[in-house]
């Protein structure tokens, strides 16, 4: 049936796919109990993780299908990104299917409902009445803004209390000037003015704070980056956004379009950069692995690179929400076989 469902819902247009993905979603009310295997479980940032599998950002854009997901059996869904005010994105098209190359490319633009909509559906939520999985906001700049320290500022200190932790995205290829903001002085300014007012709230003492990072960074960015995050104690490392390189491989007719490409194209990229970063950070920084995961392998091969936790998207639109628990019988058998007693003794030993 999901294998008939993921057909039609492909024959759509990819936007209206989505939307009424979401929409099933809304409505679907089990609570469903998930049983992970111990050697799943982490104790990150204060937070206990049942397992290591997260949802990445901009499937829940607007926080509107948390639960349900959670009971998909993720260990922690990553909603957003929001920006302060609602905003309508890129002109349409602006999502495309490389179905022969498993990939997606978008250019959304940080479409959201903004800050206000996604602050009365976390409270609704209620993270303390939830029996289950962690919940992390993802937060960025409005396109038009003229002050982006002020717009971050705005949303960790609106929406940060309400979340288990907050990513920090400084990294979408869609909004212009946006990866600007990972150049050494602008991050650390940013930093710096997150830092002060994380220090001078107190409702967002224990929230980490995650920033999220491009794949496509030079050798010297990426070690600014490792640095500036060691320096400043950050809490932990989202690696990486979508990629606007276009590898030689692709054999999609939408391979050119403008966008992030994420999917299987990107994982090698990602993974590598993972690698680096694990390095230059002696390990130091926890780490979040994204970009290009879809079996159980990719997602062990992620940990031994260096990722305490690791993130999907694209998979579950080729692929269904049964990857969700296929890939964490895989990697538990991997764990097993290995010889590790927890996921956490498997981190970084390919680096």
């Amino acid at each position: 049936m999901q294998n008939i469902i993921l057909k039609l819902l492909r024959n759509l247009p990819p936007e209206l796919a989505h939307m009424l993905t979401l929409k099933s979603l809304q409505f679907s009310f089990r609570n469903k109990k998930i049983f992970d295997d111990p050697i799943l479980y982490q104790h990150l940032f204060g937070l206990d993780f049942g397992n290591p599998l997260g949802l990445a950002a901009g499937f829940d854009k607007n926080v509107e299908v948390v639960n349900s997901l959670l009971n998909l059996g993720f260990g922690f869904i990553e909603a957003g990104t929001v920006t302060p005010k609602p905003q309508y994105g890129n002109e349409k098209p602006r999502v495309f299917r490389l179905v022969e190359d498993s990939a997606v490319i978008n250019h959304l633009g940080f479409n959201n409902k903004g800050s206000e909509y996604a602050k009365q559906k976390l409270r609704t939520m209620n993270l303390n009445a939830l029996s289950k999985g962690i919940v992390g906001i993802n937060i960025a700049k409005n396109k038009d803004t003229t002050n982006y320290l002020d717009d971050y500022n705005y949303c960790l200190e609106k929406l940060g209390p309400l979340a288990h932790y907050v990513t920090i995205n400084i990294s979408s290829p869609n909004t212009p000037g946006l990866r600007d903001l990972q150049n050494r002085g602008q991050i650390e300014s940013l930093v710096q003015t997150l830092k002060d007012k994380k220090n001078s709230t107190p409702a967002l003492e224990s929230t980490p704070i995650f920033f999220k990072i491009a794949p496509d960074m030079n050798e010297e960015q990426i070690r600014d980056i490792a640095l500036m995050s060691l320096a400043n104690n950050i809490d932990g490392l989202v690696i990486s956004n979508s990629t606007i390189d276009r590898p030689i491989s692709l054999k999609s007719s939408f391979k050119n379009e403008i966008g992030g490409l994420s999917g299987t194209p990107l994982f090698l990229k990602s993974t590598l950069m993972l690698k680096k970063m694990y390095s230059l950070t002696n390990g130091q920084i926890p780490l979040i692995g994204v970009g290009g995961i879809s079996n159980g392998l990719e997602c062990y091969e992620k940990i031994k690179a260096g990722a305490s936790l690791v993130q999907l998207y694209t998979a579950i639109i080729y692929k269904g929400p049964q990857i969700i628990s296929k890939i964490k019988l895989d990697l538990t058998n991997s764990l097993k076989t290995d010889g590790y007693k927890n996921v956490k003794e498997a981190i970084g030993r390919e680096v």
